[in-house]
């Protein structure tokens, strides 16, 4: 796995079903898409309309948030809202875990992180908020999920904070800063 991508669940486990979530920045989308064989493209940028969608994923599997990467309103962003999160858990509950799917944001940090941290959640509802995120944070110790999202899929998928409170327990953890 190059750097540049944070695999998820791909380990045939608990999480995840058949697919695979791979979290990437902006410029390794091409390549990991390429690679993974994703089926299914999420793209978390205030420009998401100016990134195409690769070949041989289809125009219907890949879904665009145009969203700045803020905790909170800011003059001039566009915050994310809970239309952007339903849009995300909709998508989510199209894709199922059936093959692969790529994230990603600028960065491959915190939009994405917390994209693919919600989609977890939705397609594995049984298994432990805790879980998730620990599987997110051995993926990829840098990684730190956008906290508007998280709290906006925690309230959306009724979650009563849970995943919340895993994603700033694996901050905690040790060896993080």
């Amino acid at each position: 796995m190059q750097q540049s991508e944070k695999a998820i669940a791909d380990d045939g486990g608990s999480l995840a079903k058949d697919g695979a979530v791979h979290v990437c920045p902006l410029s390794a989308v091409p390549d990991i898409v390429a690679r993974s064989k994703a089926s299914h493209l999420l793209t978390c940028l205030q420009d998401a309309v100016l990134v195409e969608t690769p070949s041989p994923i289809l125009p219907d599997r890949h879904l665009r948030l145009h969203i700045h990467d803020i905790a909170e309103p800011m003059m001039g962003c566009i915050a994310p809202g809970e239309e952007h999160v339903g849009q995300l858990i909709d998508f989510a509950l199209d894709w199922g875990g059936q093959g692969p799917m790529v994230v990603h944001c600028w960065a491959g940090i915190s939009r994405s992180t917390a994209a693919a941290y919600t989609a977890l959640c939705v397609i594995n509802p049984g298994v432990p908020e805790e879980l998730i995120a620990l599987r997110l944070r051995e993926a990829s110790p840098t990684a730190y999920p956008n906290r508007l999202i998280i709290r906006l899929a925690d309230d959306a998928l009724g979650r009563r904070g849970r995943m919340v409170r895993a994603i700033e327990s694996s901050d905690a953890a040790p060896g993080r800063s």
